[in-house]
C-alpha cells in the first residue's frame, strides 16, 4: 500500500460545478486538509459527458476534457494536496442528476456496459499513472447495484449476505467488477492504490457483506455516513420541527440515533475489515456531513469523527466550498440564507459570502490536530 495511506489523513470532498483553480486548493489545505476527494462529472464539456465522451456507448477518452483534468490536478499538486479521483458515473451508470433524475442500471443489467467501464478506467489509468497528486482511483461514487434488484436498502445483513452470493458471477456481483477494472488498471498503473465503496449508495453494512477482500493489495475500502439520513439531509431543514440528533429517525424502524449508534454503523466496516486481516488504515469515511443550517450538525460531525478516528481510519468531510450548492458549505454560517448563497453567487460576487462559520472551524481544529507527520 502507498505510504500515503499508511496513517490516518483527514481531507475534504470537492463536487464543483467547474474545474477548480489551484487558489481554491490552496484553500483547501489551509484548514488542515491533506487530500481531497475530486470529481470530474459536473465540469462542463463540449461532450454530454465529461471525459466519457458519451455514457450511452464509451469510445475513449475526451482529449480537451482530459487537458482540463491534468491543469486541476497539476493545481491540487501545486497546493501541496493528494487527490482522490471519483467519477459520479460510468457508461451505462450516468449520474442520476444528469440522466433527469432517473436511476441509471444499465451497468448493472447489461454486461457490455461493464466492458466498456472497464476499458474507461483502463484508459484513465494508463493516461494518469504518472501524476503527482493522484493517491487513489476511487473508482465510482456510491454504486447501488441492489437497487432495482429486489434487496431493500435498509435490509439485515443475512439478507444481504444472501443476495450477494445469488449476485456473485452476474453483473450486480460489484466486487466482481471491480476485480476486473482493477486488473485493467494494474495492465497501465501497477502501483496507485484503488479505493472501492460498497453497495447501496456506499453504506458501510453492504461493504460489510462482501464474502472476503478483493485480492488487490492496494486497495482501500469506503464508506459513506449521512446516517439518520432523514435528520442530517436537506428534505428535514423543510420540517416544521425538524428531526433532532441524537433521536429517532421517522423512516428507520424507530431506531434511536446517539453516538453509539453512529460507531456500531460505522463499526461495521472495520469489523469487516479486521475480519478479512486488513488494517484500519484500510478503511476510508469517504464522505459524512449534515446541513450547516441544522442545529445538531456540529454535535452529529463530532460523533462521526470520533468514531472513525477511534478506529483509526482515514476520512474526508463533505463538502469544500461546492459552487453549485450551498447547504454543506460549513464555512458560511448558519444564519446566512441559501437566497442570499445563490444571489451572490449567480452576481459573481462569491467573495463576498461570510466563511466565518465555527462548523469549519470546527474540522479544521480536527484536521490540524490529528494531521499526521509522515510523507
Amino acid at each position: 500500500m502507498d505510504a500515503f495511506w499508511q496513517e490516518p489523513r483527514r481531507g475534504g470532498n470537492s463536487f464543483n460545478g467547474a474545474p477548480p483553480d489551484e487558489a481554491y486548493f490552496r484553500a483547501l489545505a489551509a484548514t488542515g486538509a491533506e487530500w481531497v476527494r475530486l470529481t470530474f462529472s459536473k465540469w462542463p464539456s463540449a461532450r454530454r459527458d465529461f471525459l466519457l465522451g458519451d455514457a450511452d456507448r464509451y469510445t475513449g477518452l475526451v482529449p480537451e476534457d482530459l487537458a482540463v483534468l491534468r491543469r486541476t490536478l497539476d493545481a491540487a499538486h501545486a497546493a501541496g494536496l493528494k487527490v482522490v479521483l471519483v467519477p459520479l458515473g460510468l457508461p451505462g451508470a450516468r449520474w442520476v442528476q444528469h440522466n433527469g433524475n432517473r436511476h441509471d442500471d444499465r451497468l448493472w443489467s447489461q454486461p457490455g456496459y461493464v466492458d466498456q467501464a472497464v476499458r474507461f478506467w483502463g484508459d484513465l489509468a494508463a493516461a494518469l499513472r504518472e501524476h503527482p497528486a493522484i493517491a487513489a482511483y476511487n473508482l465510482i461514487n456510491e454504486p447501488a447495484p441492489e437497487k432495482r434488484a429486489g434487496l431493500d436498502e435498509d435490509a439485515a445483513m443475512d439478507a444481504r449476505r444472501a443476495w450477494q452470493a445469488a449476485a456473485a458471477g452476474t453483473p450486480r456481483d460489484l466486487p466482481g467488477f471491480y476485480a476486473r477494472t482493477i486488473a485493467a488498471i494494474r495492465r497501465a498503473d501497477p502501483l496507485t492504490p484503488v479505493m472501492v465503496e460498497g453497495g447501496w449508495y456506499a453504506n458501510p453494512r453492504s461493504l460489510a457483506a462482501w464474502p472476503s477482500r478483493l485480492a488487490d493489495d492496494r486497495v482501500l475500502y469506503a464508506f459513506h455516513m449521512y446516517e439518520p439520513y432523514e435528520a442530517t439531509s436537506a428534505p428535514n431543514m423543510q420540517r416544521k420541527a425538524p428531526l433532532r440528533y441524537p433521536g429517532t429517525g421517522k423512516g428507520d424502524g424507530g431506531q434511536f440515533w446517539d453516538r453509539a449508534a453512529v460507531a456500531a454503523h460505522i463499526g461495521a466496516a472495520f469489523d469487516w475489515a479486521a475480519a478479512q486481516g486488513l488494517p484500519p488504515t484500510r478503511v476510508v469515511a469517504g464522505e459524512f456531513g449534515c446541513m450547516r443550517r441544522w442545529a445538531d450538525c456540529g454535535a452529529y460531525l463530532v460523533d462521526v469523527m470520533d468514531a472513525v478516528e477511534a478506529r483509526g481510519g482515514h476520512w474526508a468531510f463533505y463538502a469544500f466550498r461546492e459552487d453549485v450548492w450551498e447547504g454543506m458549505d460549513y464555512e458560511l454560517p448558519p444564519d446566512l440564507p441559501p437566497g442570499r448563497y445563490y444571489w451572490l453567487m449567480e452576481q459573481g460576487q462569491a467573495g463576498e459570502l461570510p466563511r466565518d462559520g465555527a462548523l469549519m472551524e470546527l474540522l479544521r481544529q480536527r484536521m490540524r490536530h490529528q494531521a499526521p507527520t509522515g510523507s
